[in-house]
């Protein structure tokens, strides 16, 4: 029996409609059809479904979608601003050549953004322990440290 739930979505209040058993995953992709959010493993192993729940990184495909009753969620798409532009972290993706197929890509940016949140200066020990629950198979991983190293700078310069 489906249940309401309200939460603030990408600096939006929604209320909708869920399945108590249903991920956060499936509501973004299935119910809100929000496809930057990517399903890889199922299993909470690989990162692609990396999303903010009240701005720390969790996979989606394991998060309960009861448990974003009153919180804020913020995906992939939340990161663009209001006229279009890229946030930094997404800008210095690009510029690093971070981006390869791009699966993995919403998910590292998601993780990414935790990370510098929280910490605006973290050392690379920091950044390669943050994005150690997010797989890529294309990059090899120096393009993607780069890039959130470059991403530091750009925030921490304005």
């Amino acid at each position: 029996m489906k249940q309401k739930i309200a939460f603030v979505l990408n600096g939006n209040k929604i209320e909708v409609e869920v399945e108590p058993h249903w991920t956060l995953l499936h509501l973004l992709r299935e119910s809100l059809e929000l496809s930057g959010t990517k399903p890889g493993c199922g299993e909470g192993e690989c990162g692609a479904c990396t999303v903010l729940v009240n701005n720390k990184a969790v996979n989606s495909c394991i998060f309960p979608v009861m448990e974003i009753a009153d919180a804020t969620v913020t995906t992939i798409e939340g990161m663009v601003g209001s006229s279009g532009e890229l946030h930094p972290i997404q800008q210095a993706f690009v510029e690093q050549g971070a981006v390869q197929c791009g699966f993995c890509t919403p998910g590292m940016i998601m993780s990414s953004r935790a990370l510098l949140d929280e910490n605006p200066n973290p050392g690379e020990g920091e950044i390669r322990h943050a994005l150690a629950g997010n797989l890529c198979r294309c990059t090899g991983y120096t393009q993607i440290i780069e890039a959130v190293e470059a991403a530091r700078e750009a925030l921490r310069n304005g």
